[in-house]
């Protein structure tokens, strides 16, 4: 389903958040094995490492970046304008750091969640929390974008 939506779309950057190392480098290869130009980071990379990532990402060679939380917080890149939590977060509070990393800088920014029937109660709570209604994604997406 991802690549599905991904191909269409023209982003500038995007962030993908999982909630597992294993899970960023899982879904880091099925979307290089598709062809498409992803970086991953995630805690059990060095310092060095993540900052090397963070670097070509910031710098626009890399256009989208696989992530865990360690990213939630404290990311300023201008380009972002999708965020997609491929997993939604274990830490509600979370939640509104992963989405706030796009349409920053007065940019438009969508964000976008890949919801499973056992993610539904989770999904609601979130809207309980944060008091708004987050919406099944339309058709007509990349429009959006």
């Amino acid at each position: 389903p991802l690549c599905a939506l991904y191909d269409p779309l023209s982003i500038t950057q995007a962030i993908i958040y999982c909630n597992t190392r294993r899970k960023v480098d899982w879904l880091t290869d099925q979307m290089a094995q598709r062809d498409h130009t992803v970086s991953a980071m995630h805690g059990e990379m060095t310092s060095k490492e993540r900052g090397a990532v963070m670097k070509e990402f910031r710098s626009g060679s890399s256009r989208v970046l696989i992530t865990t939380d360690l990213l939630a917080r404290g990311i300023d890149v201008q380009q972002v304008s999708l965020v997609i939590n491929y997993d939604l977060p274990g830490d509600r509070e979370n939640y509104i750091h992963r989405i706030g990393r796009s349409g920053r800088f007065g940019r438009k920014g969508v964000a976008i969640n890949f919801v499973t029937e056992e993610d539904v109660r989770t999904l609601r709570e979130l809207e309980e929390f944060y008091n708004t209604s987050i919406q099944e994604m339309p058709m007509n997406i990349a429009e959006l974008l």
